[in-house]
């Protein structure tokens, strides 16, 4: 195949990974803790439910592209949450226009008092856009901790395994090293999220266990079920790229 060729190839499966990885993170900021839904016996925030899949991203990249790349994404994913939280921030901090130029569908009447996850307490009516932020300005900060925590320790532990194995047994740094930083990361992002509710008595200890467990049952049943699938990724696509099987990109251009 022609280098040029082959070179775009490889540049497009990583364009299409990359995108995975961002949008499902993006999904996590946006609708975020929104809506709590029962998945069984696990109680979730909405926004996770397609957080697991920047895991299986990762993991792809680091078998394929190496550890730089992987970084790289995951450090253009914590410039995206900034991007995210700054365009939140100035969004509810810009004068409103008044509110009887607003569309009705902006103005939310509330049927009794809300305590707002800042502390704030709102009675009779309240901005769309301000209960959205509200709800989601916290979380956008807690999940940029946890992400960044969790995300670039995923990708060390990848290569640790990888270095430990030498190369051999993809389920064990697959599996391993997700399984360790979504740990991390269920307990990071519900007590950042949480923790000043807790404090301020609005939310119990028990309540938050319970979340932290959701979360980090749902993640983790999530990476022990991709195992599989990962394993048909990484052995079509080093075909579709031309690698060999012990090969990774980061190896050929250290070779050329």
């Amino acid at each position: 195949m022609v280098e040029h060729a082959l070179s775009e190839r490889r540049e497009r499966v990583f364009i299409i990974l990359a995108g995975i990885f961002l949008c499902s993170m993006t999904l996590l900021n946006v609708i975020g803790i929104t809506r709590f839904i029962q998945l069984g016996p696990l109680a979730l925030a909405v926004g996770v439910l397609p957080y697991p899949l920047t895991f299986l991203c990762t993991d792809i990249i680091c078998e394929l592209y190496g550890k730089s790349r992987a970084n790289f994404l995951v450090s253009v994913g914590l410039g995206l949450n900034f991007f995210i939280l700054t365009v939140l921030y100035i969004g509810n901090t810009v004068p409103s226009v008044p509110a009887e130029s607003m569309p009705p569908w902006q103005i939310l009447q509330l049927a009794a008092p809300v305590a707002l996850p800042n502390g704030e307490i709102v009675s009779g009516s309240i901005g769309f856009y301000q209960l959205i932020y509200a709800t989601t300005s916290g979380a956008v900060f807690a999940s940029m901790l946890a992400y960044i925590t969790a995300q670039y320790c995923d990708v060390q532990l990848f290569h640790f395994w990888k270095r430990i194995t030498r190369g051999k047994h993809l389920w064990i740094r697959n599996n391993f090293s997700t399984l360790l930083s979504q740990m991390v990361d269920s307990i990071m992002v519900v007590t950042v999220t949480f923790g000043a509710a807790f404090l301020r008595d609005e939310i119990t200890f028990h309540a938050i266990a319970i979340l932290v467990i959701s979360n980090y049952l749902f993640k983790a049943s999530i990476a022990l079920l991709d195992t599989g699938p990962l394993y048909l990724a990484i052995h079509y696509l080093k075909n579709y790229l031309k690698l060999d099987p012990s090969e990774d990109l980061s190896i050929r251009t250290d070779k050329n």
